[in-house]
């Protein structure tokens, strides 16, 4: 299932990650894909706001993993992006398959890590603050989600 959706400022971007959290369970796992300045991490702090966190999200680049603990599910955002050609056993596993909802970027450099069982959000950055946000799985919980976010 495949679904696309249009926002015309950050806080469409930042409503939409507010709407998905509302969604979210223990486990599950999103990959964020998108070019640098797409809107992955005003995603991910709209989701944040949406589960009560009140620690400002910032991009975990340079620290390759960010956890945040105090709202209704713990949300873990991790940048992959700095792991090319580099030893992934570092314990991210833990995280990924872990009791809150995580969210990668860069997915493709930690591929061996990432369930099956995954929502694929592709974000584009259409000029401005206009971003295409493309919701994608094959996964019957993610499908489920997909819809509900219509």
């Amino acid at each position: 299932m495949e679904k696309h959706i249009l926002t015309h400022s950050k806080l469409e971007t930042v409503a939409l990650g507010q709407r998905l959290a509302a969604l979210l369970t223990p486990g599950d796992v999103i990959l964020l894909e998108g070019d640098l300045g797409a809107g992955k991490t005003t995603f991910v702090s709209g989701v944040a706001k949406g589960l009560g966190i009140q620690e400002t999200v910032l991009s975990p680049t340079f620290n390759i993993m960010k956890c945040y603990f105090d709202g209704k599910l713990p949300l873990y955002h991790i940048d992959a992006y700095r792991l090319e050609n580099q030893p992934i056993e570092i314990g991210l596993d833990e995280y990924i398959e872990g009791d809150g909802a995580c969210f990668i970027e860069w997915p493709v450099y930690i591929e061996s890590l990432i369930p099956e069982e995954r929502l694929s959000i592709a974000l584009h950055n259409l000029g401005g603050d206009e971003r295409e946000i493309i919701l994608s799985s094959d996964d019957p919980h993610y499908e489920e989600l997909i819809g509900r976010l219509a």
